[in-house]
């Protein structure tokens, strides 16, 4: 097979949970990618850990399956707004994107994110409906909404004559004729995902290239393989490259200057299935892989020749939060974990920003803290997880929104467009909710006038009004709810926002809780943690019910006396417990205290840990 005329070049895109890796499962199956006796999870393409317990895509990755002669790369992209990074950059490797929309949910907000990046880029598009076989699938109205995305996202007429699919990627079928699709679910018609390949092959174009033979790739994504070190991905944009030849790799250093360096091609690699197979050479057009320099970056350009130049790096959009990541510092540093030094935290901080163009890092004026700048909780929270897995010990503070001063000098600051999907029943609950952050409702759908008893809003909120909204939300809508974020723009600072109202329950000594001390202090608020556990001076162990902290003593024991008192024996419990987890505990915090991250705990204290040093009054302790 040779030539750029065989290759296509696709991205799936789509919504949280709108089943596009399940799509890209049952795609490698049809196309022959699996041996007949390969066992074959669900799901294959979510290889990290966390993206299969969370159950969406944070990465993307690459495949790629033959169709006759042609072959198709596909890359899955993540469906959250958080992760919009990895879809920016996936854009440039790609020719056009199959759109995947539930047919109950139709398009939700990321949809609309990722399909403004691919329509702005000219790319093509195929709209697939996937889900059809849901019981409360509505394909024709969803058909519209889509149409409507389309237009109002300023498609040019050619993008907006887009081929329709509908599909059960769980069933792994597909048809473009609408009159089908109750033959195919009650199965007295048999379909595959063929339909499908037909328009990929016949909708999307092959890829452009660059006249003359120079080599020239654009660095899209990094892996590493302990073998053969950093591997730089991307799609070669023109000319092709042998192995051993002679590479110049054009990127930037800290401060942006332009910065070359030669190297040798050791390896190349291309994919055939979830495989990345050697080859001898790497054609224009493809999406390949190219071992040799472990100075690559995300943005680089792999130039052939002396007279090759940089292609334009890749823009992403600008961070709206900021969070500081320290060295622990705590009495329990280094009893769970490694308890790392700033150094070898900052290199961690260095290798994830290098990888993930929507991260950036800045020093600050303490030396043991760095500052991470991204695009949404759940980055910041799957960043600490992967650390916390890797064995590191840290701590985090609270997450702080990046203004923006306006030329009349007004202070700006991020808005989001929140689109909530909920049931009737839980509107009151969730509006008043919203309202409280300063959220402005723009949009209400749906109700008891259109017979599904679920109602669409639409907000318009500051970003740091949403800090800790989405698992108050699914409190509130008793998890049925669906709830979606994009960044607008930066808009007037809307004033003080209600943060948490309650003090923290501080322990003023170093041992182990007693049941007997927690059952004393019971009644003076909320408690994160039962009898035996390690805690030490500043270390919070609750919420207090009033709004000032309060030091409290949880090691304290009963004591013993040779008198039995009548009634004494009785067995006392303790009520209830607020266990925390880890986007609690980030929603939860105030400025003068930390979250200590350790691979088996994640505790909450005081930044100033001796209670003689601090004040328990609100407006003493927070500026």
């Amino acid at each position: 097979m040779s030539g750029h005329k065989n290759l296509r070049n696709v991205c799936i895109i789509a919504h949280v949970d709108h089943g596009k890796t399940t799509l890209v499962d049952h795609l490698l199956r049809q196309a022959g990618a699996f041996a007949s006796h390969q066992k074959v999870d669900d799901r294959v393409m979510d290889s990290m850990d966390l993206e299969r317990e969370r159950g969406i895509t944070i990465m993307a990755k690459n495949t790629a399956v033959i169709v006759g002669d042609t072959k198709i790369n596909i890359v899955d992209t993540p469906g959250h707004a958080d992760f919009g990074g990895e879809v920016e950059r996936i854009m440039g490797m790609v020719d056009g994107a199959i759109l995947l929309v539930d047919a109950a949910e139709g398009p939700l907000p990321q949809t609309r994110f990722v399909l403004r990046k691919a329509l702005g880029q000219g790319k093509k598009v195929i709209l697939v409906i996937n889900k059809v076989d849901r019981p409360d699938a509505r394909i024709d109205e969803v058909v519209n909404h889509a149409f409507d995305l389309f237009v109002d996202l300023g498609a040019t007429e050619e993008q907006a004559d887009f081929p329709i699919i509908y599909a059960c990627a769980r069933q792994g079928w597909c048809t473009a004729i609408r009159e089908d699709v109750d033959a195919m679910m009650d199965g007295s018609k048999k379909g595959s995902l063929e339909p499908l390949f037909e328009s990929i092959l016949r909708v999307m174009p092959a890829p452009a290239v660059a006249e003359g033979p120079d080599f020239q790739m654009m660095v899209s994504n990094l892996s590493y393989s302990d073998y053969v070190g950093r591997l730089s991905i991307g799609r070669v944009m023109g000319g092709s490259v042998k192995k051993n030849q002679k590479l110049i790799r054009r990127g930037i250093d800290a401060a942006g200057n332009s910065k070359n360096e030669n190297f040798t091609a050791t390896n190349l690699y291309t994919y055939q299935g979830l495989k990345q197979v050697e080859v001898q050479e790497l054609g224009a057009g493809d999406i390949g892989v190219v071992a040799g320099t472990e100075f690559a970056e995300i943005g680089d350009t792999i130039a052939g020749g002396d007279h090759v130049g940089p292609l334009p790096r890749i823009h992403v959009e600008k961070p709206t939060l900021g969070m500081i990541f320290s060295v622990n510092t705590s009495p329990l540093s280094g009893k769970e974990g490694e308890a790392i030094q700033s150094r070898k935290l900052r290199d961690r901080l260095l290798r994830e920003v290098r990888q993930n163009v929507a991260l950036r890092l800045e020093d600050t004026a303490t030396t043991d803290q760095f500052r991470v700048l991204g695009r949404g909780e759940l980055q910041f929270a799957i960043l600490i997880e992967q650390m916390r897995r890797e064995g590191f010990e840290f701590m985090i503070g609270k997450p702080t929104v990046l203004y923006q001063t306006s030329e009349t000098g007004e202070k700006l600051e991020p808005m989001e467009r929140a689109v909530l999907d909920l049931p009737e029943w839980s509107v009151g609950d969730v509006t008043s909710m919203f309202q409280t952050r300063k959220g402005l409702l723009t949009k209400y759908e749906g109700g008891s006038g259109n017979g599904s008893g679920r109602v669409r809003l639409e907000f318009d909120i500051p970003t740091r009004g949403l800090l800790g909204m989405r698992s108050k939300y699914l409190t509130a809508t008793k998890g049925e709810g669906l709830f979606s974020t994009f960044v607008l723009e930066y808009g007037p600072h809307k004033g003080e926002l209600a943060h948490r109202l309650n003090g923290a329950l501080i322990s003023d000594r170093t041992g182990d809780t007693v049941e007997y001390a927690l059952l004393t202090l019971e009644e003076r608020g909320v408690l994160f943690m039962g009898p035996g556990v390690p805690v030490y001076e500043g270390m919070i162990i609750g919420e207090h019910a009033k709004d000032n902290d309060l030091n409290v003593n949880p090691c304290k024991e009963k004591k013993l006396t040779n008198i039995r008192s009548a009634g004494a024996e009785f067995l006392v419990t303790l009520a209830g417990l607020r266990k925390m987890s880890l986007e609690q505990c980030i929603d939860w915090i105030d400025e003068d205290e930390w979250i200590e991250v350790t691979p088996e705990s994640i505790r909450l204290r005081k930044k100033v840990m001796q209670q003689n040093l601090r004040s328990v009054k609100r407006s003493e302790r927070i500026n």
